[in-house]
């Protein structure tokens, strides 16, 4: 194999530097890098010859016309692969890849105990009503902590909006530390796939009317676009909470500042913004009873090295032929292989 004959490149920073070291390890690959202020002189040439492209799972940390979408995919011809660094893919106009041919691929499960660790990290901190104590005594004197009583979580039932890799460890984790009853709601698993995953199958607004806490763990696509809104805010218990550890826009924030100022729930825990970091004047972040975190709850130190290995990992299989684990787009694959077998010479091993 001729050397730096499969080429790679990102834009400007890596889940990790595992990533890196890992595919320059290689004689027959070739990592660029581009900054989102790279000129075109610059990042053009690196754009048509690339063969995949590590992209950045924050839509809001990359500048416009990295996303992937058909026209940064008609200024590179060649490229086969997109390959998230987290579990998202935000930037990825997934159409626009299946149409050119293009695999898409994210880490998903890479950073789930981080994930469900911080949404569990927030459900007792509201529940025990922490951040509304921090916060009062900084600010008041005398405080009477008989006006701060919060509730146990043990016993309670939480429900859980997609059982996937992050879904399934809040179960483990609900269930087993705490003796919650777990509902789950989603429509890709049958009742028998989600027992085994530790939740019982309910419809969406039947979770919404029984849950003490609402946890949203679900990939933002066209269909989760917007299903938290007003109408599902009004089915929630008053004493109940709503957490969301998975993408903005899947709630409409609107809605839930409504639901906030009505006192129609409790409170909520938010990781995730429809812009990111949001700015300190947010209306949601007046609320004493809001805890918020900027997108961090799969940023840990061995979440972010789990995701730089398996993603350096993946991305190599997949350029010497192998089938990658984590397709986003299996519909891809014939009309990928084809330009692979171009591009290489031999057709892909999948």
């Amino acid at each position: 194999m001729t050397v730096n004959t499969k080429r790679v490149f990102y834009v400007k920073y890596l889940a990790h530097p595992i990533f890196s070291e890992t595919l320059n390890a290689r004689p027959d690959v070739r990592l660029d890098r581009l900054e989102n202020e790279s000129p075109d002189e610059l990042a053009a040439p690196i754009l048509a010859a690339a063969h995949a492209y590590q992209v950045g799972a924050a839509r809001d940390e990359l500048a416009p016309h990295f996303h992937v979408d058909a026209d940064l995919l008609r200024r590179a011809p060649n490229l086969l692969i997109v390959s998230s660094n987290g579990a998202g893919y935000d930037p990825v106009d997934v159409e626009a890849c299946t149409a050119a041919g293009v695999l898409v691929v994210n880490q998903t499960g890479g950073n789930a105990h981080s994930v469900a660790e911080h949404a569990l990290g927030m459900m007792l901190t509201l529940s025990k009503r922490i951040i509304e104590s921090d916060r009062r005594l900084r600010r008041d004197r005398d405080v009477n902590r008989n006006d701060l009583i919060g509730n146990d979580v043990q016993g309670r039932t939480i429900g859980i909006v997609g059982l996937g890799n992050v879904g399934r460890r809040i179960a483990e984790l609900c269930k087993g530390l705490l003796g919650m009853t777990v509902l789950a709601y989603d429509p890709y698993l049958s009742a028998e796939e989600m027992a085994a995953r530790g939740g019982q199958k309910v419809a969406l607004d039947e979770l919404l009317r029984r849950s003490d806490f609402v946890s949203i763990n679900c990939p933002l696509t066209k269909e989760s676009r917007g299903m938290i809104g007003a109408q599902q805010f009004a089915l929630m218990q008053p004493h109940a909470f709503f957490v969301t550890t998975a993408r903005g826009f899947i709630h409409d924030e609107e809605a839930l500042l409504g639901a906030l100022r009505d006192k129609r729930i409790a409170g909520a825990g938010l990781d995730v913004w429809s812009k990111e970091p949001p700015p300190p004047e947010h209306p949601l972040l007046q609320f004493d009873n809001v805890l918020a975190s900027p997108h961090t709850a799969g940023v840990t130190r061995e979440a972010r090295q789990n995701m730089g290995r398996i993603a350096a990992e993946q991305l190599l299989g997949a350029l010497d032929g192998g089938r990658p684990p984590r397709l986003i787009n299996p519909e891809a694959w014939p009309h990928y292989s084809e330009r692979y077998r171009r591009a290489f010479g031999e057709s892909p091993k999948g």
